[in-house]
């Protein structure tokens, strides 16, 4: 097992979306300011790239080093009490900047634009091979009980926009498995989701939290899961946990993802209470990850 995490960026508000760039550097958003942030994990620094409003929820790279966000329109995480720490002073959080749901575009530089709009609450995304958008569209957080009007949706490059699968519960994490089939969290479970929206359960019930949030994939096909409120990182191979990773202190863990010259590296962020954690001795890589084709005209 690799040793145990190092903090490289903290007061953050409600990090998520990890994405490791070809500069050496990570960038995450912060779903509660609407907000990027670009991190030098050597330096633990990090520097605002860029304000979306709203809710930067997930990020995915694109192929002029910019990113695809996935914008869930803004929450107002004071109403619902949410603590704006775990286990350190209490910070206020801001006041909310509604926009519509969809996915966005950000810069390399961070200019912003609107990718797609009018959609539910969108968490997390995923790249095809040939350019698609793969992203859960699930309520806006936190869910009603019972509903089952969560969905992945896909978008492709021609601006064509299907719905791969619904009837889910609470749709959150999204990747891509090199075989083809995405796999979701889905409420406290693991689904297989093929490109013809057949659901198939990895595992149904993973934790008496109830908690599960983004994952990534490493090169043998196992699943590395954001834990949320165990607060760390569950290791998923044969259908089985066979690992888990735990991060120091109180939180609640949102997104993981894997980088470094050899995609040996791991990052997880923690929402609560606003940190971004460094495994540098993963024993396997990740896998690498597609980047969404700029057009010509962006």
């Amino acid at each position: 097992m690799p040793t145990k995490p190092e903090l490289i960026a903290e007061e953050l508000g409600m990090p998520e979306g990890p994405v490791w760039c070809e500069d050496g550097t990570l960038v995450v958003t912060a779903v509660a300011e609407g907000a990027l942030y670009r991190i030098s994990p050597s330096e633990r620094r990090k520097v605002k790239l860029a304000d979306t409003a709203g809710g930067a929820n997930g990020a995915a790279p694109a192929s002029d080093g910019g990113f695809v966000v996935t914008q869930n329109g803004g929450i107002d995480w004071s109403a619902m009490k949410a603590p704006a720490s775990a286990g350190t002073p209490s910070r206020p959080y801001p006041a909310p900047r509604y926009v519509s749901p969809g996915l966005q575009r950000v810069s390399r530089g961070g200019t912003v634009s609107r990718l797609l709009e009018g959609m539910q609450a969108p968490n997390d995304l995923a790249i095809g091979p040939d350019g698609t958008i793969y992203f859960t569209d699930p309520h806006k957080f936190p869910a009603p009980p019972n509903s089952t009007l969560a969905r992945v949706m896909a978008l492709s490059t021609d601006g064509h926009l299907r719905v791969v699968a619904d009837q889910f519960r609470f749709c959150n994490g999204i990747a891509l498995e090199s075989r083809g089939t995405l796999v979701v969290t889905e409420a406290n479970g693991l689904m297989r989701v093929t490109m013809q929206g057949e659901k198939e359960w990895i595992i149904e019930n993973l934790s008496h939290q109830h908690a599960t949030d983004g994952l990534a994939i490493d090169t043998d096909g196992r699943f590395y899961l954001a834990a949320s409120l165990d607060h760390g990182v569950r290791i998923i191979e044969d259908r089985r946990e066979v690992g888990f990773l735990p991060i120091p202190g109180l939180g609640a863990t949102t997104n993981v993802c894997f980088g470094g010259p050899d995609l040996r590296w791991l990052f997880a962020t923690d929402g609560l209470p606003g940190n971004v954690w460094w495994w540098r001795d993963m024993p396997t890589a990740g896998l690498p990850l597609h980047s969404w084709p700029c057009p010509a005209t962006a």
